[in-house]
């Protein structure tokens, strides 16, 4: 057996893939309910019911994306770039951290400035401290071929490590009853909200704005066809004249730099300060929201609802029909290997020797 790329790909074949893509996840994923004796309609109902249904699900479902957005974002930049960046994660964290360490009050002292130049100073840090945790592992790849998967995946932990020592240290909030979190926001950084009584917040925004920016950057700039280049090709785009190592360092602050402002807008627009669990794992899930949307910064707005509405709904359909909120992660999981695998027979034909 061995792929055959097409010559061409058929207008059939480009519909037909997101449809059986579709039609494989609800088949996995409605084995799981059956297997769980839960009713299906009943269960898919009160997914749909729980992420869509209602104004109030539609600014939880929006909530969630805000981040994801962010951090698909900063896995679209890597992976077209071919840099794997794992550590979106840790990168998170460490522009929440940063945030804090701007807009915080420590020991009853702060920065003697108004809102209007702490905010901006604080998604500064954010975005700084994002970048920089991803520019080791860049520089290591570049320069000596580590491997950027494992050092940005290990970063994860050791900046998870790094926030539980600050979070029962120096950054602790003395207020919080020995709870470990960070001290609070100073009043007046928090984002505004999109819709009175709810926790959707102006971050949103500013996530889409991004989006559609990158997508600009990538289409029009002479920065997106160095990264396209270096993604087909890294060697025959440096005999063509791209400069591999600063494409890559380019690369790799500005994802480092979308991760961390997913943390500081995070912090400033839900939380207010951090946590241990601030991020159910927003680093990881961002990558999965960048292979659906395969790389295309617009697409990914779409995939980011979409996951963040399974997530959300999978929550009402456990209280609803005692289905466990973990089929949730395997509705994601599927429609991902889904999804890749129908692009990949878009593209290609198998032939059987």
């Amino acid at each position: 057996m061995r792929l055959e790329k097409r010559q061409a790909v058929s207008p059939i074949a480009l519909v037909a893939a997101p449809v059986g893509a579709i039609a494989f996840t609800l088949l996995v994923s409605t084995l799981l309910v059956l297997w769980a004796g839960a009713p299906v309609a009943r269960t898919w109902g009160a997914l749909v019911q729980g992420g869509f249904g209602s104004v109030f699900a539609w600014t939880e479902t929006l909530t969630r994306a805000t981040p994801l957005i962010l951090t698909g974002l900063s896995a679209t930049v890597a992976f077209r770039a071919r840099l794997f960046n794992i550590g979106a994660e840790g990168q998170l964290y460490a522009g929440a951290l940063a945030a804090v360490a701007v807009g915080g009050l420590h020991g009853g002292t702060g920065f003697a400035a108004s809102p209007a130049l702490l905010v901006p100073l604080m998604f500064l840090a954010a975005a700084v401290a994002g970048a920089l945790l991803l520019l080791g592992p860049a520089l290591l790849k570049a320069r000596l071929g580590v491997d950027e998967v494992v050092t940005t995946l290990l970063l994860n932990f050791i900046v998870l490590l790094a926030v539980s020592a600050l979070l029962d240290g120096p950054m602790k909030d003395p207020t919080a009853m020995g709870w470990p979190q960070s001290v609070a926001l100073q009043d007046g950084l928090e984002l505004g909200k999109l819709v009175p009584g709810t926790r959707v917040h102006s971050g949103l925004l500013g996530a889409a704005a991004l989006a559609l920016l990158l997508w600009a950057v990538f289409k029009y700039t002479v920065f997106g066809f160095d990264v396209r280049a270096i993604g087909a090709n890294p060697r025959a785009a440096a005999f063509a004249g791209v400069p591999p190592l600063r494409t890559i360092v380019c690369v790799a602050l500005l994802s480092g730099a979308l991760a961390g402002l997913a943390g500081a807008i995070e912090v400033a627009g839900r939380t207010g300060y951090v946590t241990l669990d601030m991020s159910p794992g927003y680093g990881y899930s961002g990558i999965v929201i960048a292979m659906l949307a395969g790389l295309h910064p617009l697409a990914l707005l779409a995939a980011a609802v979409f996951v963040a509405g399974v997530l959300v709904g999978a929550d009402s359909m456990s209280r609803v029909v005692g289905v466990p909120t973990y089929i949730a992660d395997v509705i994601v999981a599927a429609s991902l290997i889904s999804v890749l695998v129908a692009t990949l027979l878009a593209q290609y034909r198998v032939r059987w020797r």
